[in-house]
C-alpha cells in the first residue's frame, strides 16, 4: 500500500475543511473527513490535543511578538498575556487599551487593575484573578 497515494485519494474524496462542519449525515467532522462527533464515537486523542495546544501557543506567541512593548515585558507578564490571548483571541486582548497603556509604562499594579475592570473578569473570575496576579507581580 502506498500511503502517499492513499492520502491524495482521501483528500480528493473527502476534501480538506480546516474547521468543524457537519457532514452529509449531520455529524461533526473536521480536516480530511475526521469524525469528531461524540455521538458516533468521534473525537481526538490526548496526544492530538497536545499537538493542537502546542500549535495554538506558538501562534499566540507569534501574534504577541508584533504588539508594541510586548518584547520588553517580564516573562510572567508575557505568559499572562498569552493566556488571555489564547482565551479571547489577539483582537480581544488588544481591546484592553488601558491595560496595555499601563504595561507600556511598566505599571503592573495598574495593568492588573485594568485587566480586572472588564467583562472578561466577570465572565471568568477565577482565571482572571489568577492572571491579574501574574501581571501585578511583574515588577
Amino acid at each position: 500500500m502506498n500511503d502517499e497515494e492513499l492520502k491524495k485519494q482521501l483528500l480528493r474524496h473527502e476534501g480538506l475543511v480546516p474547521h468543524a462542519y457537519q457532514d452529509h449525515l449531520g455529524f461533526w467532522t473536521i480536516g480530511v473527513g475526521r469524525l469528531i462527533d461524540e455521538r458516533r464515537g468521534g473525537g481526538i486523542s490526548e496526544d492530538e490535543a497536545m499537538v493542537l495546544l502546542h500549535n495554538d501557543i506558538e501562534k499566540v506567541k507569534r501574534q504577541l511578538q508584533c504588539v508594541d512593548g510586548f518584547f520588553f515585558l517580564p516573562p510572567d507578564v508575557k505568559q499572562a498575556l498569552c493566556n488571555m490571548a489564547f482565551q479571547m483571541g489577539i483582537s480581544g486582548l488588544l481591546r484592553f487599551r488601558n491595560m496595555w497603556a499601563a504595561l507600556r509604562r511598566h505599571d503592573f499594579k495598574d495593568a492588573a487593575r485594568e485587566a480586572l475592570d472588564s467583562k472578561w473578569a466577570t465572565q471568568t473570575p477565577k482565571r482572571a484573578h489568577e492572571i491579574a496576579e501574574m501581571i501585578r507581580k511583574g515588577e
